[in-house]
């Protein structure tokens, strides 16, 4: 009876632990758009293959745009940005090679904890980028 107990009372917090957490499958199954729609949302191509350029303006255009640097990786291609204006927009960008003439760019953006679905943000991101970059963002598909 006390081995039965012993391991209820073991197995109890793993349980109210286990169903507190909002896994990243249920704010997948929760966007209102395809998952196709969205990621041509967040993606770009530019013609350059300097991935190690192509950060540092992802870097210096997430700072024009108001955002902190959490985090930048140049062996995986990832910078991260926080911007703190009344609510918390997080900003995930990942370069990686298209071919041997192209980089992809995909913007992550996340509000609060909620994924962003709408293009203007995206839009606003590329056009900077863009500029910056002085090279024409082309949609993939």
């Amino acid at each position: 009876m006390k081995k039965l107990l012993l391991a209820g009372l073991l197995l109890t917090p793993s349980f109210i632990v286990g169903g507190c957490q909002t896994t990243s499958m249920n704010q997948v199954m929760e966007t209102s758009q395809s998952q196709v729609a969205i990621r041509s949302i967040q993606t770009r191509a530019f013609d350059t293959k300097d991935k190690t350029k192509t950060l540092r303006t992802i870097i210096a255009t997430l700072q024009d745009l108001g955002f902190v640097i959490d985090k930048a990786d140049e062996d995986l291609g990832t910078v991260s940005g926080t911007k703190l204006d009344g609510y918390q927009l997080r900003l995930t960008v990942t370069v990686r090679p298209r071919g041997e003439k192209q980089l992809l760019v995909r913007a992550n953006a996340t509000y609060n904890v909620t994924a962003v679905e709408d293009p203007e943000p995206y839009n606003q991101f590329f056009a900077a980028l863009e500029k910056a970059m002085f090279l024409t963002a082309h949609q993939v598909d």
